[in-house]
């Protein structure tokens, strides 16, 4: 099976020598002195490794290389450069030159092919190749392989010599590249795990429609910066078919990245699909992408106007609390004082004056959606009793509803109660109103997995998220409480492992923006329901937010096991103060 693999990879390789021979025998670019072997420079050793035990990747095997300069020294963890598709762009003599000249730091490269499943048997049957897969998708999968598997196997390995491989786990000395799908992957890598890698390598990227790559140029641009440093190149002549035009995808990566706020280069050719140009210039890319280190890569400033809108610049995400069993119901009284839950413990928490929680009620009864109202009074969804409670200023609870297994609920001026009650990601949910005298009506129903909710600023419309889906509803409020004109309207991105964006809790701003909780963390929409930033929070998934302090300035966020905070320039809206009408949307 291993003499199988050997002659595929083999074959493989010389189609692809044989294609970029005939590309360079078109295309004429400069051989940098870096490309080529010098007497007296010290030169690096080849290990040839092999991983076929991938829990990530079941069932596959690839070759990989692990390149160790002759200048390494174990007692210094070395800066790590992994390349896809193997050993490219001539690396170890670039790497042993660059290294020598002192332009890039002691840097040990990983060389790694693609993976495969190897049939049981080759004459009948085909290997499943999952280069594709591995390297065209979104997503943190591979990154995670790289992480979780092939880094720690490399250093399992030796020099010759027998000096121990030991890599430096600080993401501002470790690079990584490739060319096509390749570059895609690099990129990816980079931009799931910024703390792991930021420095990038892209030729002939396939920023296409194959497996959604294409969405990278408005991710850019929405996102909050990443410090990646990231180097571009393409040719005229590039792959123009079903999936997309690479030439122009790769542009339209490059003027994203500059919106963005990335330090970016590139070098546009005139070349095909092919590795002729990338192997010109990638001395000069290596050098570029390890200019000034170890200073590390910055996170730059993006052109989008709602993140400088909103973002105090130097304000970071700030822990509140860990170590919680699942945090919700996010809320903020009359004074900005913030509460959340942990509701496998039942556990309340307030947010005291030093800013550190503090067991507000240790009996909530697995509360969940979490409302101040006007009288002061704090509404909770009692998941263990199926109740509404209504507490006052001494903490003596009321039941407000019985037999309602609630999930979220919004508290408006005039005393009525919306309450969101899902039923799983099926079967269709119910929108009930709890009038002020106690009477229970179901205002709408049909969303999968009703949850969170807030009001428009006005106080004239209610949102409502849909988490089963990628959408955001909204409703107008009539004089009586019910609900009329009910439209699918801000539309949400999704993770690349999820066929939903898992809309959570939600809030306005004074300026009419809406704050989700998502899958991606905090998306902003404006009020015609386009998503025009992404706030992305330290542990992945956010689930409900608020607005706190003082000045209602402070955006909360409820995240897995714990509790976030940051700074912000606008004030949030509350439904327990006077409406405010935003000024007109930007079309």
């Amino acid at each position: 099976m291993r003499n199988y693999l050997t002659i595929v990879l083999t074959v493989v390789a010389i189609g692809l020598a044989a294609l970029e021979a005939h590309a360079q025998s078109t295309e004429q670019y400069p051989v940098d002195s870096a490309s080529v072997e010098h007497a007296g420079v010290p030169k690096g050793e080849l290990i040839h490794c092999r991983w076929d035990h991938s829990a990530i990747f079941p069932g596959t095997q690839r070759e990989y290389w692990i390149y160790v300069p002759a200048q390494y020294r174990p007692e210094r963890p070395a800066c790590v450069y992994v390349n896809q598709d193997g050993i490219q762009w001539k690396a170890p003599t670039v790497f042993d030159n660059l290294i020598a000249a002192g332009e890039m730091p002691v840097t040990i490269g990983v060389f790694i092919q693609p993976g495969r499943v190897v049939a049981a048997d080759g004459k009948t049957a085909l290997d499943r190749f999952d280069r594709s897969f591995e390297y065209d998708g979104l997503g943190d999968a591979y990154a995670r392989f790289l992480l979780e598997e092939i880094l720690p196997d490399v250093e399992r390995h030796q020099a010759g010599d027998g000096r121990a491989i030991r890599l430096s786990h600080n993401g501002n000395d470790r690079a990584i590249g490739g060319s096509s799908s390749g570059a895609v992957c690099a990129f990816t890598t980079a931009w799931e795990r910024p703390n792991a890698f930021t420095r990038v390598f892209s030729a002939i990227g396939t920023y296409v429609g194959l497996r959604g790559a294409d969405r990278y140029p408005t991710l850019i641009r929405k996102y909050e910066p990443k410090p990646i440093r990231i180097f571009l190149q393409d040719g005229s002549h590039d792959l123009n078919i079903y999936g997309g035009d690479w030439w122009m995808a790769n542009q339209m990566m490059e003027r994203a990245l500059v919106f963005g706020g990335y330090e970016v280069n590139h070098a546009w050719g005139e070349g095909s699909h092919s590795g002729a140009q990338g192997s010109s210039l990638f001395p000069e890319a290596m050098r570029w992408l390890w200019k000034g280190w170890p200073q590390p890569v910055a996170r730059g400033a993006s052109t989008n106007q709602v993140l400088h809108d909103i973002l105090v610049p130097g304000e970071e995400w700030q822990l509140v609390g860990e170590h919680y069993g699942f945090t919700e119901g996010t809320a903020a009284d009359a004074l900005g004082t913030v509460f959340y839950q942990d509701i496998p413990a039942s556990t309340t928490y307030r947010v005291a004056q030093d800013g550190r929680p503090v067991v507000f009620s240790k009996d909530a009864r697995r509360a969940s959606g979490t409302c101040f109202a006007a009288d002061g009074s704090r509404y909770e969804v009692a998941g263990g009793t199926k109740q509404i409670i209504k507490y006052d200023a001494t903490g003596k609870g009321t039941v407000v509803a019985d037999n309602i297994n609630g999930n979220d609920l919004l508290v408006t001026r005039s005393g009525n109660v919306y309450v969101t009650v899902p039923d799983g990601s099926e079967r269709p949910s119910r929108l009930v109103l709890i009038k002020p005298g106690g009477e229970k009506l179901v205002v709408d129903s049909g969303l999968k997995f009703i949850n969170g909710l807030t009001l428009t600023p006005d106080q004239t419309q209610l949102y409502v998220a849909e988490s089963a889906s990628h959408w955001v509803w909204i409703y107008t409020i009539q004089p009586d409480g019910s609900l009329g004109n009910k439209q699918r309207w801000g539309w949400l991105h999704a993770p690349d492992n999820s066929e939903t964006a898992w809309p959570d809790g939600m809030k306005c701003d004074t300026g009419g923006r809406l704050y989700v909780a998502t899958r991606l963390g905090i998306q902003v929409l404006d009020p015609l329901g386009r998503v025009n930033a992404i706030l992305p929070v330290p542990s992945g998934q956010a689930s409900n937010c608020c607005f706190g302090g003082p000045g209602f300035d402070i955006l909360y966020v409820s995240c897995g096991d714990k509790v976030y905070r940051r700074k912000l320039k606008v004030r949030g809206c509350n439904p327990f103060e006077a409406p405010v009408k935003p000024g007109p949307p930007h079309l």
